[in-house]
């Protein structure tokens, strides 16, 4: 199985980070993860629950999960194999931090690790509008390598709760890292109605 590198940010949205760790546990890949200060904050704000219960419930490894501030943890160097890193969500600050090349803390240098060394980088915005400073920052990234992927839900699939909104930009990164799931309703053309 893979290994895989999941970053959550402070900005709004950390059930799409969360759902993305929980989907590639269940599917037996070895997952580590970095919440940045913020991440945690929001994460605990957003799902009431505390970060260390919920990765108890989930199955993630205390020993997988680095600090922030921790750069001399695995993921900080190129020679620390990894099949894909993500950032979701992904906030513009880390955005901007991420493409200037100005880096302070590990979600950043686990992003440049994965730029310099062109593995799959996976940037899961959340924040808008975007400025277009966001927007530059965002193509520069996409020029180096990573992969842009907005947390835009559909709709075709007729969802009914936040969980089928967010298993399906869950499923959409998984799309993108290669790894089969069964998150969300794959299109199949337009059914007649009768």
């Amino acid at each position: 199985m893979g290994r895989y590198l999941v970053c959550v940010t402070g900005a709004s949205g950390s059930l799409y980070g969360a759902k993305t760790i929980e989907a590639l546990i269940k599917a037996e890949h070895e997952v580590h993860a970095v919440f940045s200060t913020w991440g945690e904050s929001v994460f605990s704000m957003e799902t009431g629950l505390s970060l260390f219960a919920w990765m108890a419930g989930v199955g993630l490894d205390a020993d997988r999960v680095y600090s922030p501030d921790d750069m001399a943890a695995p993921p900080s160097s190129g020679s620390w194999k990894l099949d894909g890193t993500v950032i979701v969500p992904c906030s513009m600050s880390t955005i901007g931090a991420v493409a200037s090349g100005a880096g302070t803390n590990l979600v950043h240098r686990s992003a440049a690790v994965a730029l310099k060394e062109g593995r799959r980088l996976i940037i899961v915005p959340r924040e808008m509008p975007w400025s277009i400073v966001d927007l530059r920052n965002m193509t520069s990234l996409a020029e180096a390598g990573a992969a842009i992927l907005p947390a835009c839900p559909a709709f075709y699939h007729r969802p009914q709760t936040i969980d089928d909104l967010v298993n399906f930009v869950a499923g959409k990164i998984l799309d993108r890292l290669g790894v089969e799931h069964g998150l969300y309703e794959r299109w199949g053309g337009v059914a007649e109605e009768s």
